[in-house]
């Protein structure tokens, strides 16, 4: 009995002695490999193909449309919900849904036909998405457009779930542009330091110039924020970095249109925070720069509150009426733009569990 006995224990630290090594060796993994993306890169532009992308530049007075939207990397059909969310998966359907997905936010974008097209969440070889080169879709559903593409994160391998690794994610942003885009950087958000790093992924916008005919610029801020729950800190430097850079384009005499995906509630004041969902906390909108406003706070209380929300809880699936909605995506423009038109895009979450948000715009002659 007592040999039997030893014999189990034995059996048993060899198993907890193997787990403990992985473990180790996992740790050691994580730290080797953990890098953030270079501050201040410079992008490459790349130039439509098929000739048919405007060739001359901005004229002021004139309208212009810009639509930003988060493709979910292709994952969020209606009915899936995501384990980072209290959901249940941690990678999309199929290989082929990832695709189908893709080429219909692709074909909802076309639809639209925005001279300026700002995306987020798109992948090029992640674990989550099958590998799929999630970019080279968009560019062959989209075709006539001047394209620059952001690496927003390439995390390391995430071994959780255990049923269904999440694995590695290379994701960014991409920004398609009817006109000539002369200059792009991208500019690295300040994220976590502590160990939570190798779990908030990287976060970055790019800053694209467009040419006005008046010899200013049209600078295009394309962002995807952290998702703010973790920390008030890191949410307040990344807002103050993004106020600096804009103001300082508005200091130069240029316009300044920025848009995607802020992870905040945009219609939500801060007196409204307690009522907020915990990740859905307000935009604080004293800490944008002087000159500086969302498009949808020049509409009117009722015209905002009918305005459809841009995304949706992915803890479940969507159910209409009862799956919690906030509106994060949106635009934020300087006063020397007017828009004219505004619409968040009401698809019921097709594609994404983001819909997208429009708008047109004029440069004002000053």
């Amino acid at each position: 009995m007592k040999k039997n006995i030893k014999k189990i224990l034995k059996v048993l630290g060899i198993f907890l002695l193997i787990i403990l090594v992985a473990l180790i060796a996992y740790l050691i993994y994580l730290f080797a490999s953990y890098h953030r993306i270079p501050d201040n890169q410079a992008l490459k532009i790349e130039k439509t193909s098929d000739g048919t992308a405007a060739a001359d530049t901005l004229t002021t007075e004139k309208e212009y449309s810009a639509l930003t939207y988060n493709v979910g990397f292709g994952a969020y059909t209606p009915d899936f919900s995501f384990f980072m969310d209290g959901g249940k998966s941690s990678w999309a359907k199929s290989k082929e849904s990832v695709e189908s997905d893709i080429q219909g936010a692709g074909e909802l974008v076309a639809s639209k036909d925005p001279d300026f097209a700002l995306i987020q969440e798109v992948d090029l070889n992640s674990t989550r998405s099958y590998h799929v080169d999630e970019y080279s879709i968009l560019k062959d559903t989209i075709p006539s457009y001047n394209t620059i593409f952001a690496q927003n994160y390439d995390s390391a391998f995430l071994f959780y779930p255990f049923t269904q690794p999440h694995g590695r994610s290379r994701s960014g942003l991409a920004l398609f542009s009817k006109y000539p885009v002369t200059d792009s950087l991208r500019r690295s958000f300040p994220i976590s330091t502590s160990f939570s790093k190798f779990f908030d992924l990287d976060r970055c916008y790019s800053i694209s110039r467009v040419p006005v005919d008046n010899g200013k610029e049209l600078a295009i801020f394309l962002l995807h924020m952290s998702a703010y729950g973790n920390s008030d800190a890191i949410r307040e430097a990344q807002i103050r970095m993004l106020s600096a850079d804009m103001e300082k384009e508005y200091e130069a005499g240029n316009y300044v249109l920025c848009g995607g995906d802020f992870n905040h509630d945009l219609k939500a004041s801060e007196k409204d925070a307690e009522n907020c969902e915990s990740w859905a906390y307000p935009f604080p909108r004293e800490e944008l720069p002087e000159h500086f406003s969302f498009c949808l706070d020049n509409l009117s209380d009722s015209e905002k509150d009918a305005l459809w929300d841009s995304a949706r809880n992915a803890d479940m699936e969507y159910v209409p009426g009862v799956t919690y909605t906030v509106t994060l995506d949106g635009f934020i423009t300087s006063d020397n733009i007017e828009y004219t038109e505004y619409e968040n895009v009401n698809t019921g979450y097709s594609y994404s569990d983001h819909d997208p948000v429009y708008m047109k715009f004029k440069l004002l002659d000053e």
